[in-house]
Parts: structure tokens; sequence; C-alpha cells
């Protein structure tokens, strides 16, 4: 499924103005989020791309929505969420440490990322591979990004 860019930084950019205050002047202030619901806002766009950190062509991406229910163009939101939760929204804690395993040494790298907010946190979260291998052996569930 492709995604046009221009939408998902649309998304990125509407999430961080929900996320920033404003002054009466119309500047942008930092501040905590705030939800006017029951639930503290879990909205995440996330992205596979090719290429290192300095260059990331995306390919693929979706959001997620977690609050109250889970939600988005994510393929499995719920088991997306469920996952999430279980590491209390800690991206880093979704990788068990890298093995070789049988996956070849060459180098196509991935990067993953999220980035938004979860439970009312602001998330700004990426991680490379060595290549599409190397990534699937080291999630440990992959609902996150199996899209």
């Amino acid at each position: 499924m492709r995604h046009n860019i221009s939408r998902i930084g649309v998304i990125i950019a509407t999430s961080a103005l929900a996320v920033a205050g404003t002054t009466a002047a119309g500047a942008v202030e930092a501040g905590p989020v705030r939800s006017a619901g029951l639930y503290a806002p879990s909205a995440l766009v996330l992205t596979v791309g090719k290429g290192d950190t300095a260059s990331v062509t995306v390919q693929r991406a979706v959001t997620l929505s977690c609050a109250p229910r889970a939600t988005g163009t994510h393929p499995a939101p719920g088991a997306a969420c469920s996952e999430l939760r279980s590491v209390d929204g800690e991206f880093g804690l979704l990788a068990r440490p890298q093995s070789q395993g049988n996956c070849t040494r060459q180098w196509d790298p991935l990067v993953l990322s999220a980035t938004g907010v979860w439970q009312g946190r602001n998330v700004s979260w990426s991680a490379t591979y060595g290549n599409a291998c190397e990534m699937r052996a080291s999630l440990t569930d992959g609902s996150v990004f199996a899209f």
C-alpha cells in the first residue's frame, strides 16, 4: 500500500500542532499534551524507509491511534496497540538483541521510525537495520511494523 508523502507530512504537522499550544500572537509553545476526554492521546505515524539515517526514502507509512480504541491506517491496529501497551510505548523494547541467525551480511539498510504521542508523551524514535532479514529477526512480535 502506498501513501502520499505530503499527506503524511500534514498528519505529522497536525499532530505536532495538537501537542503544542499557541500564544495570543500565534507563536507555538511546547507544553504538556492534554486530552479533552478520559484517555491520554496516543496517535503515531510509523514509517519504514530504505537507506541509512542520513538519507532515508520512506517506502511505507501508516497512522496508529490507540485511545480510546485502536484505529488508523495500520492493517492490524488492535495487535499493534497491544504490543505497544506491553512495553509501555517504549519502542526500543520491541527489539530483542540482534543475533545474526540465518541472515546474510548484505548491507541494504532499513530505517523504522515512530513519531507522535503515546499516552500523552511525545515520541520520536528510529532504528536502523542492515537488511530486511535482520529487521524481522530482531522484532519480538512484529505487529507494530507489520505493514
